[in-house]
């Protein structure tokens, strides 16, 4: 999730409830019957989001993916929806329903994490990224520094970790055929 949560309503909701508010113009996550609304992000986060989706789309020329950025909506179980920063499908997407609006297969995710929003970001939400069957790999990029951490599937139980923390780490998105450095997800970014 990469904006701010505002607010986590006490009632619970089924499925069929928290569909209809999002069909309706609203975007929310859903996770158990709760449902969290948000807000609009930083400039910091949109940069990195937007930097992100440029250096991995601008190398997707010629292969079969798609790319998805901030509202598209993931399953990621039968009870948590969310709304990833960036999402790369390769091959076709996988859609849950005729609306075209919930992706079941995501093949890379990356999430910018915020003050607001890391410590459910690092948890449930990694957790069930990392249980999805189709995620091959997991990007989660801080927003209050530099540093990328990269998930990567190497069996149905076991994920290389790797931490980037300098402009001239090269990323590798073997998945999808890629690599990005961490200076062009960070540019125009200036920490203190």
């Amino acid at each position: 999730m990469s904006e701010k949560i505002l607010t986590q309503t006490e009632k619970i909701y089924t499925v069929e409830d928290y569909l209809k508010i999002e069909r309706n113009g609203a975007k929310h996550e859903y996770h158990k019957g709760k449902v969290v609304s948000t807000a609009g992000s930083t400039r910091r986060h949109n940069l990195i989001g937007s930097n992100t989706t440029i250096a991995i789309g601008s190398r997707l020329s010629g292969q079969k993916c798609e790319i998805y950025v901030n509202d598209m909506r993931v399953k990621l179980t039968n009870h948590s929806y969310c709304y990833p920063d960036v999402i790369v499908i390769k091959d076709e997407p996988k859609f849950d329903g005729n609306e075209l609006d919930i992706l079941l297969n995501p093949t890379v995710i990356v999430e910018v994490l915020s003050q607001a929003t890391l410590c459910h970001d690092k948890t449930e939400k990694l957790e069930c990224y990392l249980a999805m069957e189709s995620v091959r790999e997991c990007l989660l990029v801080k927003e209050e520094e530099m540093r990328v951490e990269h998930y990567f599937r190497q069996t149905a139980n076991q994920w290389i970790y790797k931490i980037y923390n300098r402009r001239e780490d090269i990323i590798s998105l073997d998945s999808i055929n890629c690599k990005t450095s961490v200076g062009e997800i960070y540019a125009q970014i200036k920490f203190d």
